[in-house]
């Protein structure tokens, strides 16, 4: 405890129980840090050795586990993180089970020094009756667009999602007129609508009495939205402090495979550019799709990286050695921003996370968007017609067949419309770093607002919660 005893103030970061959700915070974390902020940082027992890894050249941040819930129906023992369920539509359960945790996660702030504020997942709904408890305030982690949220919130105040239009009618937004959407658009994520509209509900309603909500954005990069979301009367203000991935050096995982950035080091060598495609944890893709973009790589030509999970390894016979020399199939996490840096790589095949955008913005890496599921198609319209920093994959309800990937794969690495999205995207990639620059980019800037106006002024904090 003596890194917190030496501390000016101490914040808890509680980050959900997935890497894409837990990478963001742990580069909040070292934002902190260079701030003299002693940082408390609760998880699994499961899930402690990414983080204590990721940080481990931080060796003040303490890290506490709690157990994880057992027996919760359809979940296999064990797991402890999103990234292992056997199927994405298993999320709301494993959400909702995460309330189990609170006794021990309140057992040990029992023990711990003063607490000047805690930021918590979304997704952890419980931390704020903890937070109220214990007499420190909340703030959520958002780890989504702030264009997402607004779109989805607009669609939803016009009714639209309701209306008799079917999935791929065009409708247009009253409040973003410039802005048109289908219903497919937005993703139902399960199989079960009432458990996932119990977590919402419950997620919804907790972030609504939150002190605020740190968004991993930056104000530049969406200035509408983000002044459209902040106009809202009664609500949490919304603090952009991103993009996170710029903070320091990101997460690495132990013993990572260098054979990866040799390989990339060979390709910009020869003069090769490389496409880096990756379709994060969560998605789940089919047998014959997975091979339909074997296909459309082998056909293209390109030079390309592909990061796989272990599940998805049906390549096609003889796949692998017919690409040998100009491309590699990768069946392990990858640090991807690590990757998205390096120069050779020019292009990126993505799902459209948040976090996969926003790396791929800030590598100056221009995206060919495939999205899959969430708020994804929301994020992939956002990159396509509202930065234009890539384009979008054709799909046929939804299944990509390889002759249109093989025609997108070839645009973005060598077409006209790809060299016109690379001269966007290193453009917005120069502003964000600026966002981020010590004591003068605006996220910066906003982060020291939010820890004076908690720490410094306790009045105001109070009169917000009141």
């Amino acid at each position: 405890m003596s890194a917190i005893n030496d501390s000016q103030y101490h914040v808890v970061l509680f980050p959900f129980m997935s890497k894409g959700h837990t990478i963001p915070l742990l580069y909040l974390a070292r934002l902190l840090l260079r701030r003299n902020i002693a940082v408390t940082i609760f998880t699994t027992p499961a899930n402690r050795p990414f983080i204590a890894n990721s940080l481990r050249e931080n060796s003040s941040v303490s890290i506490i586990d709690i157990p994880f819930p057992e027996n919760i129906p359809e979940i296999p023992p064990g797991i402890e993180s999103t990234d292992k369920l056997p199927s994405i539509s298993l999320f709301p359960q494993f959400g909702l089970s995460t309330k189990k945790m609170q006794p021990y996660f309140e057992s040990e702030l029992e023990r711990l020094p003063r607490v000047d504020f805690m930021v918590s997942d979304g997704f952890l709904w419980w931390t704020l009756d903890s937070a109220n408890k214990f007499g420190f305030p909340r703030l959520v982690f958002f780890g989504m667009s702030i264009y997402s949220s607004c779109v989805s919130r607009a669609a939803f105040e016009d009714k639209l999602l309701f209306g008799p239009e079917s999935d791929t009618d065009p409708i247009t937004l009253t409040r973003f007129p410039w802005i048109r959407v289908t219903k497919r658009g937005f993703d139902r994520l399960t199989t079960d609508p009432k458990t996932l509209a119990d977590f919402k509900m419950l997620t919804n309603g907790s972030m609504l009495k939150s002190y605020g909500v740190v968004m991993n954005t930056f104000y530049e990069l969406e200035p509408v939205f983000v002044d459209d979301y902040n106009s809202r009367h009664g609500e949490p203000k919304g603090w952009c402090v991103g993009p996170l991935c710029l903070a320091d050096d990101g997460p690495e995982k132990p013993n990572k495979p260098n054979w990866i950035l040799d390989w990339l080091d060979q390709k910009l060598e020869q003069g090769r550019s490389v496409l880096y495609i990756a379709f994060g944890s969560q998605a789940e893709i089919s047998t014959d799709q997975i091979k339909e973009i074997a296909i459309g790589l082998e056909k293209s030509g390109v030079d390309f990286l592909w990061v796989i999970r272990k599940s998805e390894a049906e390549l096609g016979e003889g796949f692998e050695e017919r690409v040998k020399g100009r491309g590699i199939v990768v069946r392990d996490w990858v640090n991807q921003w690590e990757i998205l840096e390096h120069q050779s790589v020019q292009g990126f095949l993505s799902h459209c996370g948040w976090n996969s955008v926003l790396e791929g913005i800030c590598a100056g890496v221009p995206i060919l968007a495939w999205p899959m599921m969430a708020e994804q198609p929301l994020n992939a319209k956002m990159v396509v017609e509202e930065i234009k920093v890539g384009f979008r994959v054709e799909t046929s309800d939804g299944f990509v067949k390889w002759e249109r990937l093989e025609k997108m794969v070839k645009e973005l690495m060598e077409g006209e419309m790809g060299k016109e999205v690379r001269k966007n995207v290193k453009v917005i990639a120069d502003t964000a770093e600026k966002a981020m620059e010590e004591n003068s980019g605006s996220s910066w800037k906003t982060l020291d607002l939010l820890i004076q106006e908690i720490c410094d002024c306790p009045n105001k904090v109070a009169e917000v919660l009141n």
